[in-house]
């Protein structure tokens, strides 16, 4: 099978676990109301599904040096459907706790999932066109985030989201009415989710795409440490930024809905705002693939740092203005982000050879930073309120600006072609 056929079988991966991972944006406000529980209380629900990543990282990375990357998707996709599955008992109860378990699952599932593919995707093709290839796959997983948030969201947030002092008025019968019948809702979106995740591992199993085994240390006898690639200052540099960047896109998407119904700056019921989400999400979507294109003649490293510019322009207009200024700078904030991750993911692995699966571990279990930073702007928020909390995400951009214009140069330090062998794009599995 063909190289292309095989980016085009991994790009659908792409659109899917984007949808996925959008669809917590429309989970925080949902089980806010369904559990009433405060912004802090709530941001356990990023805390849980980006946590995953942190402590799955390493066994996802010892999976895909021991099978391969075709299989690691394969394992992945498996597991994302369990937790997918385990909706319906957590809705069923209703618990909180149950809730994160399979959210937890679920983001297990990711996370070997972006252990896999990313370098997947990246080692499919010539080495100087990775930049544009990873991205043009990020605009599909754009695609999903856009996608899902629109279609599945209204399903999610069906009734009216009430307040927690609409409820408290409520009596103790018609609180657990309420909650059961809130809480039902995800079932069925999350049942058809696990379904289509199970026939899309059998789809990639039946695929003749290579395997690239011998990009991994299962190809040759080789075993490194993660001290070893850590050694290397742009990958060691690119880890935080993927820390700051997943971080601050996860906190902004994470507090939009009820963002855009402050009735200062949209005053918009949550059911409508979870479909604007779709003008965030679609302009990441957008952003890729302008970025795939203009990166095959402006340098990588320097549009990264523009674009976390104009990030920080957008955040300080947001939180300076009301209404609707401060509502689309911040819905803008999408098209900038856009080519963010796959640029600092493909720039931190860049002449890695067989330390490829290490650096990805390292850089998957940077996505914590999708746990811990929406965690911390949650707190602000509680004290300071929403907007000015935003705060928090606009120190992560000034780093990244750092890291796009001089953290991610290559150095004397880096490795090069000759010292790590190069993988073979054609090895079949």
């Amino acid at each position: 099978m063909s190289n292309p056929a095989a980016i085009a079988v991994v790009s659908l991966i792409f659109f899917t676990w984007g949808g996925l991972t959008s669809l917590n944006d429309v989970l925080i406000p949902h089980l806010k109301a369904v559990f009433s529980m405060n912004y802090t209380q709530t941001m356990l629900i990023q805390f849980t599904f980006f946590g995953a990543y942190f402590l799955m990282s390493m066994p996802a990375g010892a999976v895909v040096a021991r099978v391969g990357y075709k299989a690691g998707i394969i394992i992945g996709l498996v597991i994302a459907a369990i937790g997918a599955a385990l909706f319906y008992p957590a809705a069923r109860l209703p618990s909180y706790p149950v809730f994160l378990t399979a959210l937890f699952v679920l983001a297990s599932g990711i996370t070997l999932l972006q252990v896999a593919a990313n370098p997947y995707i990246s080692l499919l093709g010539r080495p100087e066109t990775s930049h544009s290839r990873l991205n043009l796959a990020q605009a599909l997983n754009s695609l999903g985030t856009t996608v899902f948030p629109l279609l599945i969201g209204p399903l999610i947030l069906v009734g009216a989201v009430l307040g927690a002092d609409e409820i408290a008025a409520m009596g103790a019968a018609e609180q657990v009415a309420y909650r059961a019948a809130e809480a039902r809702s995800v079932e069925m979106p999350y049942l058809l989710l696990a379904g289509g995740l199970l026939l899309m591992a059998v789809f990639v199993l039946l695929m003749r795409i290579p395997s690239l085994r011998d990009a991994t240390e299962a190809g040759p006898a080789v075993h490194h440490t993660y001290l070893e690639a850590l050694r290397t200052p742009h990958l060691r540099w690119g880890v935080l930024g993927i820390f700051c960047y997943v971080g601050a896109e996860v906190a902004i998407g994470s507090f939009l809905i009820n963002y855009m119904a402050e009735p200062e700056i949209g005053g918009l019921t949550e059911a409508r705002a979870s479909q604007f989400l779709a003008f965030y999400w679609g302009g990441a979507m957008v952003g890729r693939f302008l970025g795939a294109a203009l990166m095959t003649f402006i340098d990588a490293r320097k549009l990264l740092g523009f674009a976390a510019g104009m990030v920080c322009v957008l955040l300080v207009v947001t939180m300076s203005t009301t209404g609707h200024v401060a509502m689309w700078s911040a819905l803008a904030i999408g098209l900038f982000n856009s080519i963010m991750f796959p640029t600092i993911f493909t720039t931190a692995i860049e002449r890695l050879g067989t330390l490829t699966s290490k650096a990805s571990s390292l850089l998957v279990m940077a996505i914590v930073g999708g746990a811990l930073i929406p965690l911390a702007q949650g707190a602000l928020a509680d004290r300071i309120g929403i907007q000015h909390a935003f705060v928090v995400p606009l120190i992560c951009y000034v780093y990244i600006i750092w890291y796009g214009l001089r953290g991610s140069r290559l150095t004397g330090a880096a490795l090069t072609a000759a010292d790590v062998p190069a993988p073979r794009p054609g090895a079949m599995h």
